[in-house]
């Protein structure tokens, strides 16, 4: 394509050269994110010892629980919201989905102790964990103590936050392989970028999130009201955190309750300015896209997909380690 903006830096920083932040206090170290490792996959973490992290977060759905409107907890008990992928979660300052944690070790509290998700109390967690020889010597290997509720989730963020992905077509696009995008996706970038697809504003930076919550009106009523459900107010009902676009053509279906389930009736619904909502943002309008557009920003959202990231031996279970050599 002739125009000049897909040869412009689009993103703020090269996306590669991105150092994940770290808190003080969760130091990242090999041995604690093995033993994070480790715990993001065992059942045992649960109270009917039937569900993992990995269980809604599965690796070859970019870590989330791909074809699952909602995921299945304990006892069979059905969640209400989609799992999100985990893909460069280590870079997100707001967690869960109308972004009421700040961090990963506070937002791993909540599954392990959910009712229809883990459903262990700490102190069960702690016995289950400590009646295991090889957990009792991981904890002290890497904390110094016994397992209990604050150390699990200090090693769960710090295997999270190796999660990192940024070798799409896409980057190697940004990097300077002209060939690494399909004309489909570089008209497609092209729109997502433009006043005309408008995707580009809440759908911002590296990882195509401003991290904010934003109702873009799915609903006139919502079941679920978001944010509200947090801070009490009627402003903020069916607001959710805008979610990164990486990976997004393998974490289908979508929204926050999976009630979409192709990427292109996602964009269609931009394109048709969403359901009458007084709460609706200001930027959710018509679009007056072509079917041909919507096409091409469904394949350029596709070019967002890092299939070194599903396949990595770091980040698979023990016994799947090395299998994709």
């Amino acid at each position: 394509m002739a125009s000049s903006l897909l040869h412009q830096p689009i993103l703020p920083v090269p996306a590669a050269g991105r150092v994940v932040p770290v808190p003080e206090d969760n130091p990242q170290t090999p041995a604690k994110v093995e033993l994070g490792r480790l715990l993001f996959y065992d059942t045992r973490l649960s109270k009917d010892n039937s569900v993992a992290c990995a269980s809604c977060h599965k690796p070859e759905f970019a870590f989330s629980d791909g074809g699952k409107a909602v995921s299945t907890g304990i006892f069979g008990r059905k969640g209400t919201r989609n799992a999100p992928t985990l893909t460069n979660v280590g870079f997100r300052s707001r967690l869960f989905w109308e972004g009421r944690s700040p961090r990963l070790e506070l937002q791993a509290v909540g599954p392990l102790m959910a009712h229809d998700e883990m459903g262990l109390e700490p102190e069960e967690l702690a016995q289950k964990l400590g009646a295991t020889p090889e957990y009792t010597r991981a904890f002290q290997k890497v904390f110094g103590e016994a397992p209990s509720l604050k150390a699990v989730t200090y090693a769960i963020a710090a295997f999270e936050r190796t999660l990192v992905s940024y070798n799409s077509p896409f980057d190697r696009y940004q990097a300077g392989d002209d060939s690494a995008m399909s004309q489909a996706a570089l008209r497609g970038m092209e729109l997502f970028f433009s006043e005309k697809g408008d995707c580009f504003h809440c759908h911002v930076g590296p990882d195509f999130t401003d991290d904010q919550p934003h109702n873009i009106a799915l609903y006139t009523v919502y079941k679920d009201i978001g944010l509200a459900r947090a801070t009490g107010k009627d402003e903020d009902v069916g607001k959710f955190k805008t979610p990164t676009l990486r990976n997004v053509a393998l974490t289908a279906p979508y929204m926050h309750d999976g009630s979409i389930k192709t990427l292109w009736e996602v964009v269609q619904h931009y394109n048709r300015g969403g359901e009458p909502n007084l709460n609706a943002d200001v930027l959710i309008r018509p679009l007056g896209l072509t079917d041909q557009e919507v096409d091409d920003l469904v394949a350029f959202l596709e070019s967002l997909t890092d299939r070194s990231f599903t396949t990595n031996p770091a980040f698979l279970p023990p016994e799947r380690k090395g299998a994709s050599r």
